[in-house]
């Protein structure tokens, strides 16, 4: 997908609007010898940025516009490093409003519809950001935020909420519990907008099961704006990624090299009209591709990105092996029984002086464990020349989160 003439016009005056700033990328901008662009060659010539520069700059090192015209901050979710601080100019919060509904829009929700929101709210994108699109679209907000299962499910059932919005992880401890208790015939759930964290095709078919619904991955992060830059439509045929905000292009994640589309790679955004914190070239860390072609399901033209396999810096790596959450879920969603549930634990043994690599998976318990164990151990060994000891334990065992769950312990790091 090439940057066409409007997005290139958009970025020089990104361009220009930050150098003019004096901040953080300014520098970075003057140093390179660039003063705007007016080809595709010369936008492929802007360094790539990451989350590292943004921790450099904090705390609002990247901020574009004067204090009077920024209205609101928020932060990353992470927990390591420096957080990560983003100004937003009244323009910012409106415009993310806008691609929200439009996400809504998409995957068929209406003004009729009333949405529960689970994400949390604060400095966190998530809450807000859901909740802003609901209203921009005219729907029902219903903003529980995170915790508090009893209530959530109460007010699900007593304020018949049609749409769920939530972390895949919240949605999966929702939809046990209210299978749990029974109450599958009191909800009036139809959909559900899922984001935050990559999740497995067998979570979300329990899901979707559990609780008779139709089930859409929406995109996002905090430093290009927050959820809502880009959902499913009704076809599930990939992510619709919102061109007049936002430019979109797949690398290689370890040569920087730009991909054609259909090729799998690094997800990098610029946003075109950001006022307070604009971003050239950012690195998301996601892996996916950019779908070729019209979708054949809807008549929008915005570019498609397909499911995110997951994070270049999700890896892992033991025995000289490199390994992804990605291709561990892949791995259980083979072997019968086996729930989207897991946890890896990674230590080394001294005595041995080699890693050890510990699965813990959950099983229905119709299965024998024992046999199951055996089975996922034969497929590591065949599918990724590693083979980890396994434990198999009950249904419902492994905790579950309110927001994102942590799969990969490396006590290596510890």
């Amino acid at each position: 997908m090439k940057i066409n003439d409007t997005q290139l016009a958009l970025v020089d005056k990104q361009i220009k609007r930050i150098l003019a700033s004096g901040n953080y990328y300014s520098e970075v901008y003057k140093k390179a010898g660039i003063t705007g662009v007016g080809s595709e060659e010369d936008f492929e010539k802007i360094p790539f940025t990451d989350k590292a520069d943004l921790r450099n700059a904090y705390p609002l090192g990247i901020q574009a516009v004067p204090d009077e015209q920024v209205v609101r901050i928020h932060s990353s979710s992470g927990t390591t490093g420096k957080p990560v601080i983003i100004p937003y100019t009244a323009k910012d919060v409106d415009d993310w409003a806008t691609m929200f509904a439009r996400c809504y829009e998409i995957a068929g929700i209406t003004k009729k519809d009333r949405i529960q929101i689970t994400p949390g709210y604060g400095l966190w994108t998530a809450g807000i950001g859901f909740q802003a699109g609901c209203e921009k679209l005219g729907a029902m907000a219903i903003p529980m935020g995170p915790g508090n299962t009893d209530k959530q499910i109460q007010m699900m059932i007593d304020l018949e909420s049609t749409v769920l919005c939530a972390t895949s992880s919240y949605a999966l401890l929702l939809a046990e519990e209210i299978n749990k208790r029974g109450l599958r015939d009191k909800i009036r759930l139809k959909k559900g907008v899922i984001g935050s964290e990559r999740w497995s095709e067998a979570k979300r078919k329990y899901i979707a099961d559990a609780l008779g619904i139709e089930l859409y991955d929406i995109y996002g992060l905090t430093e290009i704006y927050g959820p809502g830059i880009g959902v499913n439509c009704l076809g599930q045929n990939g992510m619709h990624i919102f061109d007049d905000y936002l430019y979109t292009e797949i690398i290689d994640p370890v040569t920087g090299e730009v991909l054609p589309d259909g090729e799998e790679g690094e997800i990098v955004i610029t946003t075109l009209v950001k006022e307070g914190a604009p971003l050239i070239r950012f690195r998301t860390h996601d892996l996916s591709r950019i779908i070729p072609g019209p979708c054949p399901c809807c008549d929008r033209t915005y570019p498609r990105l397909d499911t995110i396999k997951g994070r270049s810096d999700d890896m892992f790596k033991v025995h000289g092996v490199n390994m992804f959450p990605a291709q561990v879920e892949e791995i259980l969603g083979m072997v019968d029984g086996v729930s989207s549930e897991y946890k890896i634990d990674i230590a080394h043994d001294d005595a041995n002086n080699r890693d050890i690599i510990m699965v813990t998976a959950e099983a229905e318990g119709r299965v024998d464990f024992n046999a199951t164990a055996e089975k996922i151990k034969q497929l590591f060994k065949s599918k990724m020349n590693v083979t980890p000891k396994v434990a198999i334990i009950a249904l419902n065992t492994l905790p579950r989160s309110e927001k994102k769950t942590r799969r990969v312990f490396d006590h290596r790091q510890e």
